[in-house]
Parts: structure tokens; C-alpha cells; sequence
């Protein structure tokens, strides 16, 4: 049985009544479900097994049990995506709210389910920044959207307040604010032993202190998708009903009565709460809502300065790419990188005021006339395949590639760089020196563990 707080029962007994807090309690006591989503821009496959679609986000799948995601190495290509299925609820609401191209932020995205999220139901077309303010959770969340491979993505480590100096201004704005956690009271025991009333005085104010600071980036007439993984009303629907004070208008979402959301406990705005026990999830709560098209804008719009990317004009470099031509190369010290020149403005804007750890496509680390490809490149969905030899190897290689081992290729494999496959989807790139192969894959995205399963963890259908 969970050991929960007498405070939180109290409190929690009183906004939800007795009936649903018996069901919550129950909940907590049960098994929490696994579930995962494919990366659309990667494969079109089904998990194997007995599974479930999450009915709220399209390519997502309870699983019947945990299998070993760490060692398949499709999760590390980016294939699929380990997420809570309440947190997938963002698909569903940016599929009803967001019809054209729009410049999106979530603002606190580590580790990046969010992000990767929204980044599969964002229309073409669209930029998303994707930002953490914890320098070791933005690492975290950097790799995760490289591995993701998307071409439109900024990823960010500021403060909400950093972004008014940039001039960046947002259409759709995602704030998966920090909380007292009770909606991880079933999966984190640390989050039970951390919970107190004060810890949740002192969130809800942090909370209106990140959007007050956000609020001005967001363009009238723009969304904003406030979430929390916590019960209490104070988080919810008492910070709600201040953003809607801010000047903005509380969005219906059309949800069906089979996904067993339960709606606002306090006052009449719309808002969806995932309950453990009620809904197949962890905690979790959302509101949709819109900035009055009426609200005075005195922030500055991020604008091209004018001035030429420092470029280098490389034929080699750029065959690295699809649509290369839609690509402007830029150097940031000795790392080359190809941004999308549709919003190379936003870029220049970015570079200039935030704390910028990846945008668009890393090609390489310059080495004199040389250029030594990057893993962002190995996994970005625009990277040229054609363009590299290619080695496949089996699961014992892919997993000591994945470890940063050195690994020995085919005979036949020619010499210096090659893409290192796994069947058929791209892991990373190594230096094949014929006897041994110098392995690129990063230091800090390695898998760190030296156990090898006995049987082969088949999660995908690909």
C-alpha cells in the first residue's frame, strides 16, 4: 500500500468527495501502465505483442508489460518515443486548436515527450523552440530531440524571462509547468516523500511567476497549453482562473466520455484531469486558452539584421542533406550546422540572446579542411543516406556500438566515415579503418550499463 500523506488525503478527500478519491487511492495501488509513441517521420511499424491504442494520440500504444527499452537499439535511432499516455494529450488538443504554421515553445520540455509530441502533430511548416531551464535537463532534452531527427527544432536553456529579449514572439505557447508532483505519487516514491502544503504554496506561485514572465512572448490570439502532473485546485484551477485574468478566453476541447477525463473540480473553465484508477494514466491536468486578440504587444519581433550568416559554402558538406538548397550552412565556433532558411531570422535572434544547444541539423565539428559528421546528422530524418558507405551490423554490434565500443566492420566495408545501421535505420557514423572502426557515436549519449539481455528485445514491428 502507498503511504500517503495525511495532508494530501484531507485536502484531496475534500475537492474530489469520497467516491472519486477511493478511486484515486485505488489507482495508486495498481500497476502503472507502459506505453510508448512512434516517431511518423521514422517508420510506419506497430510494437509487437498484445497491445493497445492510446486512443488520444495517434501512433500510441499501451504495451502489455515493460520490456528492456534500454537496450533496443531503435529507441536510441528515435524510432519510438517511452511516454506517459496522459502526457500525450497534447496531441489530441493541438490537433483541434492548431490548422496552419505556427512558432511554438514548450517552455519547460525536459526530457522532451512533450516536444516530441507536439513536434509529430505541428502542421509543416512549423518552428518549434524547445526550452529547459536546468542545464543538465537541457543536455537531456537536446539529445532527445536529435534523436527525434526533425529539422524544425531550436533547443533552448533559459528562463522564461530571457525570451522577451530576444524579440521571439510565439503563436502556440506550451507550459508544462514545475509542480508539487502528486500526479507521480504511484512511479517516484520521491515524490511522496518531497510533498508538503508549503511545497505546493510554493509552486503555484512559481507557476504564475513563469507565465507572467512568458505571457508577453505570446502573440494575441495565441495558445497557451498549461499543464501540471498534480491533483490540488490551487495548481489548476485556481492558476487558470488567474491566466484567464491575464486577458484570455478558456478553450473547449471535445473529448469522448470512454476516456474517463474528468473535468474541473472547482469553478466552470474547462480542464481535462487524468486520475489514476478513472483514466489509464499517471496524474495529470490541462487547460487550453487563448490570448485576447485585443492585448497591447510592446515587445519587439525578432528580425533578420541583415547581416550574412557565416557561412561555408561546401558542395561536399551540403550533399550531406536532402533539399540542401532549402538549408543556409552556419559555423558557431567549430561546429557546422544547416537551418532551415525559412527561419533563419529566429535563429539569429536565438543565437544573439538565449543560450542556444542545438538548432536545425549539427552536420560536423570542423578539423582543419575537414569536416567530422555529426550524430545529429546521422539521425536528423533530412540526412542523405547516399552520401555516406553504409554498414549494417547485427544486435551484439549495435549494442557495443551504442556503448562507444570499438567495433569491427565487414571486410568488404570501404574505408573512413560510415553510417552505422541497424536494421536498415541509421544508429550514428564511425571511422572505418579497415582492422578496427573508430566509434563516433557521443560520450554522454552512451549506454552505460555492460549487461546484454539473453533474448534480443523485439519492441517494434519494423
Amino acid at each position: 500500500m502507498i503511504d500517503i500523506p495525511k495532508d494530501f488525503a484531507d485536502s484531496t478527500r475534500l475537492l474530489m468527495g469520497d467516491a472519486l478519491y477511493e478511486t484515486l487511492v485505488d489507482g495508486l495501488n495498481d500497476e502503472p501502465s507502459v506505453s510508448l509513441r512512434l516517431n511518423p517521420f521514422k517508420t510506419d511499424g506497430r510494437p509487437v505483442g498484445q497491445v493497445t491504442p492510446v486512443p488520444w494520440c495517434d501512433g500510441a500504444y499501451w504495451l502489455e508489460s515493460r520490456p528492456n527499452f534500454t537496450f533496443d537499439p531503435l529507441l536510441h535511432a528515435g524510432c519510438y518515443y517511452v511516454q506517459e499516455a496522459a502526457s500525450m494529450f497534447l496531441h489530441h488538443v493541438l490537433s483541434r486548436v492548431i490548422d496552419r504554421p505556427v512558432t511554438a515553445l514548450d517552455l519547460c520540455a525536459a526530457p522532451g515527450g512533450k516536444s516530441t509530441t507536439a513536434r509529430g502533430v505541428l502542421p509543416q511548416g512549423s518552428l518549434l523552440i524547445c526550452n529547459e531551464p536546468i542545464r543538465q535537463r537541457a543536455q537531456i532534452l537536446s539529445e532527445n530531440i536529435q534523436k527525434y531527427g526533425h529539422p524544425d527544432v531550436m533547443v533552448t536553456n533559459n528562463y522564461p524571462r530571457d525570451f522577451r529579449k530576444a524579440g521571439l514572439l510565439f503563436d502556440l505557447i506550451v507550459a508544462d509547468v514545475p509542480c508539487s508532483g502528486e500526479g507521480m505519487f504511484r512511479k517516484d516514491a520521491g515524490a511522496i516523500a518531497e510533498w508538503s502544503r508549503q511545497n505546493v504554496e510554493n509552486c503555484y506561485r512559481l507557476q504564475r511567476e513563469i507565465i507572467e514572465d512568458i505571457w508577453p512572448c505570446l502573440r494575441p490570439g495565441g495558445i497557451l497549453v498549461y499543464s501540471t502532473c498534480t491533483f490540488n485546485e490551487q495548481e489548476n484551477e485556481d492558476n487558470i482562473a488567474w491566466i484567464r485574468g491575464l486577458g484570455a478566453d478558456v478553450l473547449d476541447i471535445d473529448i469522448s466520455e470512454e476516456w474517463n477525463i474528468t473535468g474541473a473540480l472547482k469553478g466552470e473553465d474547462s480542464l481535462y484531469r487524468f486520475i489514476p484508477g478513472r483514466s489509464r494514466s499517471e496524474g495529470l491536468c490541462m487547460a487550453v486558452l487563448r490570448k485576447s486578440d485585443d492585448t497591447v504587444l510592446a515587445e519587439r519581433r525578432a528580425k533578420d539584421s541583415g547581416k550574412p550568416a557565416k557561412t561555408r559554402p561546401r558542395t561536399d558538406v551540403g550533399a550531406w542533406i536532402n533539399d540542401s538548397d532549402h538549408f543556409t550552412l552556419c559555423e558557431r565556433g567549430d561546429t557546422l550546422s544547416a537551418i532551415p532558411t525559412w527561419w533563419l531570422a529566429q535563429y539569429r535572434a536565438a543565437e544573439k540572446s538565449l543560450h542556444l544547444l542545438h538548432a536545425g541539423i549539427t552536420l560536423g565539428t570542423v578539423k582543419g579542411k575537414d569536416v567530422v559528421p555529426h550524430q545529429s546528422l546521422a539521425l536528423s530524418t533530412a540526412l542523405n543516406r547516399s552520401a555516406f558507405a553504409q554498414a549494417e551490423v547485427g544486435y551484439g554490434q549495435a549494442i557495443a556500438y551504442l556503448r562507444k565500443e570499438a567495433i569491427t566492420l565487414d571486410a568488404a566495408t570501404p574505408r573512413g566515415i560510415v553510417l552505422i545501421t541497424y536494421h536498415g535505420i541509421p544508429l550514428g557514423f564511425a571511422k572505418n579503418l579497415g582492422n578496427r572502426a573508430n566509434n563516433l557515436y557521443p560520450q554522454e549519449w552512451r549506454i552505460k550499463s555492460t549487461h546484454l539481455p539473453e533474448q534480443i528485445p523485439t519492441i517494434l514491428n519494423i
